[in-house]
């Protein structure tokens, strides 16, 4: 069977070694980008199954990644993270397909499991989707 894919998208390099560690472990096929170009080139090349992506990034915000990413491919699903209490933008990320947030410094664990947790559901859902 094929690896699952992994796209972790931050500006903050320590952030994605850690993350790139902890899911390579998880036996996931990892990939990392800094920017919102980088990581849109690879949602186009590699179609990742999950995007962990920051809301703050230099340039193009997560927003926008996430807005251009739901263009692509609905299908690939969306986790954001974000360093701040930014209650607006996280209802805006939910609005256009994100699955869920974590706020920085954020459990490990928690987000091991959630990332797990969507990766095994492969198209049965348990989250609502359409209107």
């Amino acid at each position: 069977m094929d690896k699952k894919r992994l796209l972790i998208v931050d500006d903050q390099v320590g952030i994605r070694i850690l993350l790139l560690e902890v899911f390579a472990t998880e036996g996931y096929e990892t990939f990392q980008a800094a920017n919102g170009r980088t990581a849109l080139e690879i949602v186009r090349s590699h179609r990742p199954d999950l995007v962990l992506l920051d809301m703050k990034i230099p340039g193009m915000d997560g927003l926008e990644i996430l807005k251009q990413i739901k263009e692509h491919d609905r299908s690939i699903k969306v986790i954001m993270m974000t360093a701040y209490g930014e209650l607006d933008m996280i209802k805006e990320a939910t609005d256009l397909g994100a699955l869920m947030h974590f706020t920085k410094p954020f459990d490990i664990d928690e987000m091991r499991l959630a990332v797990n947790m969507q990766m095994g559901e492969g198209s049965s859902s348990r989250f609502a989707t359409g209107s």
